[in-house]
Parts: C-alpha cells; structure tokens; sequence
C-alpha cells in the first residue's frame, strides 16, 4: 500500500499533542465534594465551577465523589472552591498536590465508610417501623397496633428519625434552586404525610389516611441506597486495592551499615537514598538494587503471575512484593513520581474523563428534576379535573389496588376520591423518576473497567478512549519494538573498501556511542562482544530516524540509510545497493557506513519478532479489525517481516521516516478509518498522539505515555487485545446502563402517571413506585460489577 506522508498536514497531530500534553499557563487541582445524590446533584456543582472565574473547565464523578479542575495558573485558590460548594450544600476539600504523600485519600474514604455505617442504621430503624406497620395489618387483636394513632406515630417517627436527612437535603436542594432525587421523595412523602394527617384531624372530609405510604416509602429508598453503597463500594474496591499497595514506612540505611536501619515514614525518603527491604515486605519507592538478590512479585501492578528475579543494577517498583531475599535500594523516585503514585492518579483521571454518549445522559440530568416535578403537578391536575371525570370507575378500581396500604380503621374498598387518587398517583411520579439512575450509568462501568485494567497492567486513560476504541477498524504497529523485541543483533558486516570488518565495526561503534537508538546499541553491543577498542569519535549529529554522524581522526564519518547518505553526496553504486538489498531480503535492515563521500561497507541488523506478535495479530483479525504494519524500513525487509505475521502485503506502509508516521495516520482517518495506533514511543509518539487511540508499551517513552490513551504496563503484545476486549466490555455496559436508565423513567415515569389505569386498573402506589426505583439504581451498578465476570483476561496468559 502506498501512501505519501509527506502531502499530509501535520495540524492535527500538533492540536492532538498540545490536547494531550497539558500547556504550561494552565494548571490542574482535585476536589473532594460531598453530597451528591444523582447526576442533577454532579450538573449542579458543574456550574457551580466552571461558572467561578478563573476556572476553564471542570469535570466531577459521582461514584468518586471527585472534582478534577482545570484553571489558569494562579487564577483560583481550590480553597475558594472549597468554600463555595461547601455553602452551596457539598461538603468539599481541597485534595494538596505539591508535598502531599501519596494516596492521601483517607479523609474521603473514611467519610464514604461513615455515611454507609449511617445508611444501615436508618434503614435498620425503618426496617422495624415497616414491620410494626404490617402487623398492624395482619393481626386485628392487638388495638393498639391497629389505632390509626399507632400509625401515625409510625410515619412521623420515619420523617423524623430515617427520613430526616432525606427530607432535609431535598429542602435545601428546593431552596437553592437545584432540586435533587431527595427533593422528590421528600415531597412525595411529606404529600402523603400531611394529606394523610388532614383526613386524620378532619374526618368529615371523608378522605382516607394513608401513613403507610411514608414508611414504606422510605423503607424501600433507603434498602436500594443501601445496596447500592455496596454496590458502589465493591466498585471501588479494585481502585481502593491501588491505594493500599503503597508502603508507609520505610527502612532508610547506608552503604556502610546495610544490616541495620531506621523506620522513617515513606512519603520522608528522598532520591538517592538507600533503603533496606527484607523479605515479604512491600517495597517502599521506586528504586535500584545496589545489594542483594531476591525475586519480586510485581503481578499487582502488571499481571505477570510469577515472581521476577532481581540483581544488583535491576529496577524495583513502589508497592510490589519482596519474596525471597533481603536487599537495598536506592531510591529513584519517591512520592508522587513512583509508578505506582502515576498508575493511581491515570486511573482516577479516567474516572472524571466522560465518553461522548454519556452528553445526552448529562443534558438529559440537567432538566431532569424540574421534568420530574411538573410532571406531577400535571399529573395531579389531570387526574383532579379531567380523568376522574371521564373514567369514574377507576376510582373503584384504584381503591382495590391501593387500598393493600390503609389503615384498617380508614379503609374504603369501594371508593377513593378525585383528590386522594390524584395525590396518590402524583406522588408515584415522584419518587419512581431515578436521576441516579442516569448519574451512575457511566461513572460505575468506567471505575469497574478502568480499576480492572490497572490491576493486570492495562492502564486506560477514560470514557472518552474507551468509546474511541469501540469505534475501532484499523490497529497500525510500528514494527521495531513492538512487532519486534526490539533488541536487535549484528548478523553481517560487509566491507567495500579496503578494510577489515574489525575496523569497520569499530568506526560505526565509535559514532554510535553517542546514540540511543536501538540499532546503534546493536552495533555498539557486538563491538563489545568481539572486545574491540572503540575510538572516541566528536561532534555527534543526529537526524532521527535518518542516520548519524561524527568526527573521528579528522575524518567525517556517517552512518545511515542510503537515501541519507545519498543527500550526503555519498555515492552508492548499484553492485552494492544489489548487495543491501539481498541483505534486506532476509529481513535484516542494513546500515551504510561511510567516511566523507566514501561508501565503507554495509552492516546488517537483524530483530526478532516477538513471540506472541504472530498469534496477536490473528486475534485482531478473528475480531474484526484490519492489521496494517508501519515501518522506517525498506519495502523489501518490511514485507518479509510482514510475510512472517500473516499481514496482507497492501497493507504494509515502508520507508516511513519518524515524521511522516503521524501523516500516514491522518491519510488513513481521511478516509474514514477509525486508527488505533501500537508503539513505543521512540520515533512514534506524534503517530500516537494523531491516532484515534494510541496504545503505548510502558517500555517506550515518558512522551509515548503521555500522549498515548493506553499503555501496556508489560511488553505483551496479547494485552493490546485484552485492551480491546476490556475497553468494548466497559463501553457496551455503559450503553446497557445508559439503555436501562432512560428505558426505566421512559416507560415508570408513565406507568406511575396512570397511563394503564383505565384500561387494565393497573397503578403503583407510592411504596412500589419507590422500589422500583431503588431497584434501578442498584440494578445499574450490579450491571457494571458483572464486568469482574469476564474472561478476556485469560487472552493476555495464553
């Protein structure tokens, strides 16, 4: 396939990069807020943000009870914010960034924990008044249990004991102008509360007393909030799983005295320490082993299920396992530079990053509330002024179905009035709507996924990727380091000159020393091996993905691909572009060496494919997916290694510089294709960073991580696809979520309206309106934790 890169503006892979690599006048700060109920609760302290000055954008999770801010720098002080949503009803605090030891998220988890203890001492008391309302029902010969004052009793202490905080937030929610879900079961219940207390004092009325319908209305709220704190907990605990990996103290030492040490907690280690880890504690900092050797488990926070051994020189991660040896470290990066403080804060980020279909649910949140309530008002007016009228009977037929609730003293089998029937069925409008419903939908999958992830190594960046990667139908591999193990091997030095393949060897080493480039650290690799003397060469110069040059002996020599050379006034005849290109064809790439306008001869590097590459690519296949392979090498060693993998030969793109690899990208999406682009970051991360969804092994660059949507913790090429099997699981649970979630108040909003009560005398009484939906918001979450059922994982370990 030919593509010509060099036609392709580059705009888009500069817009994607600023996107992805945050500008330095801006600056990022975290909230903890309290307080919200549902998805109009998380619009409310939205606006309330972004409408403060200074604040560009904000993002708030509801399951996290998070708010990520993006600010002008030194524009807003986070403990205004602070103050503000705490005034507004949402307790808040600032979470401190600089200086703060890491995984300081006990105050949040411990009031989360707080509020649940609370939670199952409501619903425990109003357990016992359901109870002693039933029997009330069931056995006639206790008077005392069948008054209509015992129940009165019973539903005022249920407004005032488990229903206070329902019916106060739901005031201040009304007050404020921001209706919550607890504005709409307050209402519903001090409705019935007080309707009932007025046929209660006036008898004469003739109207019935209902009290049943507050307790077992906040009977059934609390349960589903009960089990969906569970619910939300079990999401948490993957994410909650993270956080406690992390050491808090450390045993600091020195190289004089490595038997001995002093406990100083973690967060006070700095670089360049030496730590003494004995065996099954948890290392402290990322670090190097400077003495001792041991084998360390680090599946926590790759997924490799068997312990890895270390040595003196090997790196150690924060938060894995010392299993069998005593050793001492020496600190690398501490705080919120280890891995494991970057992994934790990548997953919290994609907790506050929405996916595009999750805008609807969000418009739809903003409105829902002041919906919800007019909804009720015109149910009740129509039901009063019009549908009693035109179908009197279903006051009959609705006193049979509502009647399961009356006091036994009030009881009217045959007749309920206009006004009590139109309460009654307004007062189902309101607490069968589930905001919360639509507020979980999205936040849940996308913890349960993303938390899932981080576990077995997978890192994704949030909602928004997780989407991207459903709309997928081309993944591009960058071949060196990624389709190969990118550790790559001389296997000829050829010469064309009057020199031996020693010197030869030694010249290339001696210019490049001063690379980094895999090809280069090859060759220096086989100089070492043959224990040849390398000549210090001068003034480097280096064109990525081209070729490189220095001084050596006053001589300038050059080391790269022909049409480098080419450019360079070297001349290559066409015997030994022959021999280049038989070279080639066994799918070794092939350096020219050359001294001033002189071709010296040809070096060949061979890298070896990666041994799970071939079955990976197959997979993608099986699943849909169009495999394109992209490399800086010539056609005829690309194709080779394309014959190898399976790939089709028109979908080979060679001969790409560095620079051109992000154009190839945007020719593709010009054509409509969705591109997901695997790399290490080396000479790809512009091509990252312009694809659709950039996968980067966590091997390749600090710019290849930051800009890439996911990064593979392990060089396992089967993770891309159990990344692509986790990201299109979590997507699809949050379209069900979202389904049921509108479905649910499309179809209860009605139902509990009265729609089917003329036709079949089917109507919810308030207490099943309220179950319903509780049963929605906790049916949302279960829905997201079947997530941890899947088997994708398995893919990556076979």
């Amino acid at each position: 396939m030919q593509l010509s890169p060099e036609k392709a503006s580059s705009a888009d892979t500069r817009s994607r990069l600023a996107t992805a690599i945050p500008t330095p006048p801006l600056e990022k700060f975290t909230l903890d807020v309290g307080g919200m109920r549902c998805a109009g609760c998380v619009k409310v302290v939205e606006k309330q943000l972004t409408q403060h000055p200074g604040v560009i954008s904000a993002c708030v999770n509801l399951v996290t009870e998070v708010a990520v801010v993006e600010s002008s720098a030194g524009a807003v002080d986070p403990d205004d914010l602070s103050k503000k949503l705490t005034d507004a009803g949402f307790p808040t605090q600032s979470r401190q960034v600089a200086g703060a030891k890491f995984g300081e998220k006990e105050s949040p988890a411990e009031r989360q924990q707080q509020e649940s203890q609370q939670q199952f001492q409501r619903l425990a008391i109003a357990a016992v008044l359901i109870i002693l309302s039933l029997i009330g029902h069931l056995d006639r010969h206790f008077f005392l249990l069948t008054n209509i004052w015992f129940h009165w009793a019973l539903a005022t202490l249920a407004l005032m004991a488990p229903g206070r905080e329902i019916l106060v937030d739901g005031a201040k929610g009304l007050w404020r102008k921001a209706p919550n879900m607890n504005t709409l079961v307050a209402l519903g219940t001090t409705t019935a509360y007080t309707t009932s207390c007025v046929a209660l004092l006036f008898p004469q009325l003739g109207w019935e007393c209902f009290f049943d319908e507050p307790v077992m209305l906040l009977g059934f709220i609390l349960l589903g909030r009960t089990l969906e704190q569970r619910a939300r907990s079990r999401a948490m605990a993957s994410f909650h799983s993270l956080l406690a990996l992390q050491p808090t103290v450390a045993r600091l030492t020195s190289p004089a005295s490595l038997g001995s040490g002093i406990e100083i907690p973690v967060e006070q280690v700095r670089v360049g320490e030496w730590l003494r880890v004995l065996p099954g504690e948890k290392i402290p900092v990322d670090g190097q082993v400077c003495d001792g050797t041991t084998t360390v488990d680090e599946s926590m926070l790759t997924g490799e299920p068997l312990p890895v051994a270390k040595k003196p020189g090997d790196i150690v991660t924060a938060g894995t396992l010392n299993k069998s040896g005593a050793i001492a470290i020496q600190a690398t990066r501490t705080g919120s530079d280890t891995t494991l403080a970057q992994i934790v804060a990548l997953v919290e980020s994609a907790q506050t990053r929405k996916a595009p279909v999750q805008h609807l649910a969000d418009t739809v949140a903003g409105y829902f509330t002041y919906g919800v309530l007019a909804t009720a008002a015109l149910t009740f007016l129509f039901w009063y002024f019009v549908g009693t009228h035109l179908w009197p009977q279903v006051m009959v037929s609705g006193s049979s179905f509502m009647a399961m609730n009356h006091e036994p003293s009030t009881m009217n089998h045959h007749h309920l009035s206009p006004l009590l029937l139109s309460l009654k069925l307004a007062i189902a409008v309101l607490v069968i709507a589930c905001p919360c419903a639509l507020g979980l939908a999205t936040p849940t999958a996308i913890l349960v996924g993303t938390s899932m992830g981080a576990e077995r190594g997978l890192l994704i960046k949030g909602g928004d990727v997780l989407e991207r990667v459903h709309q997928l139908d081309t993944i591009v591999f960058d071949k060196t380091g990624t389709l190969t193990t990118g550790h790559p091997t001389v296997t000829d030095c050829r010469t064309l000159a009057d020199i031996s393949p020693m010197e030869l060897l030694q010249m290339a080493a001696a210019v490049e020393s001063g690379s980094i480039h895999p090809l280069a650290e090859a060759i220096c690799q086989e100089a070492q091996r043959q224990e040849l003397s390398i000549p210090v060469a001068t003034d480097f110069q280096t064109e990525a993905g081209f070729g490189v040059s220095a001084n050596l002996e006053d001589k300038r020599l050059l080391l790269g691909n022909a049409e480098w050379l080419t450019q360079q006034q070297v001349s290559i005849s066409s015997q030994q572009e022959e021999l280049a290109q038989t070279l080639a064809m066994m799918g070794k790439t092939v350096v020219y060496v050359a001294q001033n306008d002189t071709l010296l001869g040809l070096i060949a590097v061979k890298d070896e494919i990666r041994p799970d590459a071939a079955v990976t690519l197959k997979r993608l296949r099986t699943r849909g997916l169009r495999v394109m392979l992209l490399s800086g090498d010539r056609p005829s060693s690309a194709l080779i290694n394309a014959r190898q993998l399976g790939i089709n030969p028109q979908d080979v793109i060679a001969g790409v510089p560095p620079a051109g690899k992000a154009a190839v990208i945007a020719q593709l999406q010009a054509k409509g294709q969705r591109v997901a682009m695997v790399g290490d970051g080396i000479n790809d991360a512009p091509a990252l960073a312009q694809a659709d969804v950039g996968i980067a092994l966590h091997a390749g660059t600090d710019v290849a991580i930051e800009t890439a949507g996911i990064v593979l913790m392990q060089e396992r090429l089967l993770d891309v696809v159990a990344a692509i099997e986790l990201s299109r699981a979590t997507f699809n649970k949050i379209r069900q979520n979202l389904f049921w979630a509108f479905a649910y108040n499309v179809l209860g909003i009605p139902v509990a309206a009265g729609i089917l009560l003329p036709t079949t005398g089917i109507v919810l009484s308030p207490a099943a309106a309220g179950a319903l939906m509780a049963f929605s918001s906790v049916s949302v979450v279960t829905n997201s934790l079947l997530l941890r059922r899947a088997k994708f994982f398995k893919l990556g370990n076979s």
